[in-house]
């Protein structure tokens, strides 16, 4: 009898702080990061008893085994002394190259769906090993909420209490490459980051933060230039607190007072031309559905 299909969700992402650091010797940067997860998602299923192949809905144009998802079926499978193996369906909703960790998400919830149909608990320190072989910000998917990430960004530092906000993404539409946005980082002279602690006292006393940090977001601008018209949009836009450029972009995402705000600061922008979705904050990370 065949396995039943697994669901997961695969939460977007922002970085209520990012500051980037040297390049290190491996090539990555030293980072220090605090996420957010959000309510928006993309779906991944896993039909565990297919061979391993990757299904995006839409297509994103890349080689099936080239897929993050099949990295992370391969890099779990390879820790856990398994054949890799499982078909899944991505269900994407979250732009491409909009720096909100749709591609990381994914691979957590392929990681998340293989941890139930292979019975391996998902704080197992395989599956964190795998993740973090298969990129930085997949790490982050499996604990969710709000946290503190060092190192290239794949390293949990501490878990802090989830910011809960509405909240506004906007994207102009161009994407931003991350090795396109790192390169532009180095060839700029970037001022010494803000200090994170201001904003880990402001999560852990349950305010919504009015400043936020993005020390790519220059680099961001400088490789897309329309996000600076949507970070200026967004700014200007009443009841909006805060905004930011969302990791290395090209979504810019915006705190906000409430739901109306976030609701019409997204009606506005899809006037405008540009991609936008009015989400909330989430306690999560890569979650079965439907359990």
């Amino acid at each position: 009898m065949a396995a039943s299909p697994i669901s997961v969700s695969a939460p977007a992402k922002v970085n209520l702080y990012l500051a980037v650091g040297a390049r290190r010797p491996d090539g990555y940067h030293d980072v220090t990061t605090v996420l957010q997860a959000l309510e928006l998602a993309d779906e991944v299923t896993l039909e565990p008893d297919a061979p391993l192949s990757v299904v995006c809905e839409p297509p994103l144009g890349i080689p099936a085994e080239e897929n993050i998802v099949a990295r992370a079926a391969r890099e779990l499978a390879v820790r856990t002394g398994r054949e890799p193996a499982g078909r899944f369906v991505v269900v994407k909703r979250l732009p491409a190259g909009g720096g909100l960790g749709g591609g990381s998400a994914d691979a957590a919830a392929a990681l998340r769906a293989l941890c139930a149909a292979w019975d391996v608990e998902p704080t197992d320190a395989s599956v964190t090993e795998a993740a973090r072989a298969v990129g930085a910000d997949v790490p982050f998917f499996l604990v969710g909420g709000a946290a503190l990430f060092v190192g290239r960004g794949d390293v949990l530092a501490r878990q802090l209490p989830s910011l809960h906000a509405d909240v506004v993404l906007v994207n102009p539409g161009p994407p931003v490459p991350t090795p396109a946005a790192y390169a532009a980082f180095d060839r700029l002279l970037a001022p010494a980051p803000p200090a994170v602690d201001t904003l880990l006292r402001t999560l852990e006393d349950g305010r919504v933060p009015e400043a936020l940090y993005n020390g790519l977001a220059e680099a961001a601008v400088s490789v897309v230039p329309e996000i600076s018209d949507v970070l200026g949009y967004l700014r200007a836009t009443p009841g909006v607190v805060a905004a930011q450029v969302a990791g290395s972009g090209s979504t810019v995402f915006g705190l906000c007072e409430d739901a109306a705000t976030a609701a019409a600061a997204a009606d506005g922008a899809q006037k405008r031309g540009w991609w936008a979705s009015a989400t909330r904050t989430s306690d999560a990370g890569a979650a079965l559905l439907g359990s």
